[in-house]
């Protein structure tokens, strides 16, 4: 488990992130989400010793980054696909890594086909897409069989199929037990990929809560009713707020607000209204996010609206 405890970082009079506490559990995907400048990246950063906490803790298994015995066995991370040597080759790139860390070089094939780069592993890669340097960022941080992952936007420039395959890989990943914690700015993907969500804002907690409970906590239910009759289905619902409104199909359909679709249905029962079409729903994890983080962001356009 990662444990990240009263966290704070100050840079001079900027307080990047404050007294921010939560934990990652092993066995489910948490996205860590938050604005620009919300302090993710200086979080992970903290998790795993590269910057030091103006106070507060963050451990690893209960031990601090530096103090764990071998880390690159322990934890892999990503954090900068970009910070590699141009002129190196793909597979020279992770084999003087893999030394550094007592690793056999056996591996390092192992996890340049497991993220697609084999056919490039003699490449420079300063010639890579920004798409192939994240998957060689990726195969960096799986070099160790860690035990624990922490990736900053590991999707960034992927095509829809590597992105597909790094959702696929990270859920397989958790479900063999493993502690993976997830920063990205793609919010559909990550309705897709989490289970678990940490959000952050100007360095302080939002909400440390499963994907389903946050998109339920931070919007509406609105029940969709279509009729045989709508005219009777309106006569039905009088007294309640509702909208017309016109389905892909050019259907006829009803919108009510904040009701359930046993009321409706209980409703229509009642009165002797037949139902085509009874539903529920709910905001999009990006509608919700975007709830949740008003007067979080630190970065707002002006004259922008965000619908």
């Amino acid at each position: 488990m990662i444990e990240v405890q009263g966290l704070t970082k100050r840079y001079g009079a900027v307080q990047a992130v404050d007294d921010l506490t939560f934990s990652v559990k092993p066995g489910v995907v948490t996205g860590f989400l938050g604005p620009n400048g919300a302090g993710k990246s200086t979080t992970m950063r903290m998790i795993l010793g590269l910057d030091k906490p103006s106070s507060g803790t963050a451990l690893i298994d209960g031990s601090a980054y530096r103090d764990l015995p071998n880390p690159a066995r322990k934890v892999g991370a990503l954090l900068d696909a970009k910070g590699v040597h141009p002129n190196r080759s793909a597979r020279s790139t992770l084999l003087w890594q893999a030394q550094a860390a007592g690793i056999p070089s056996s591996r390092v094939d192992e996890v340049l086909a497991l993220v697609g780069l084999t056919d490039v592993a003699g490449k420079r890669v300063g010639g890579f897409s920004l798409g192939m340097g994240q998957r060689l960022g990726i195969a960096a941080a799986l070099l160790g069989d860690p035990e624990y992952l922490i990736l900053d936007e590991p999707v960034n420039g992927l095509d829809p199929a590597g992105i597909r395959w790094v959702r696929g890989l990270l859920q397989s990943l958790a479900a063999e037990g493993r502690t993976v914690l997830v920063s990205s700015h793609l919010l559909a993907e990550m309705a897709q990929t989490a289970e678990n969500l940490i959000i952050i804002g100007r360095g302080r907690l939002v909400a440390d809560t499963s994907v389903a409970e946050f998109i339920r906590s931070n919007s509406a239910v609105t029940v969709v009713a279509r009729a045989v009759d709508t005219q009777a289905l309106e006569a039905a619902l009088a007294g309640l707020a509702y909208r017309r409104v016109v389905d892909a199909d050019g259907r006829e359909a009803l919108e009510i607000p904040d009701r359930s679709t046993d009321e409706i249905g209980a409703l229509a029962h009642a009165t002797g209204v037949q139902l085509a079409e009874l539903s529920e729903r709910r905001a999009s994890l990006e509608e919700a996010y975007m709830n949740s983080t008003q007067g979080h962001a630190q970065y707002v356009s002006e004259g922008v609206s965000n619908a």
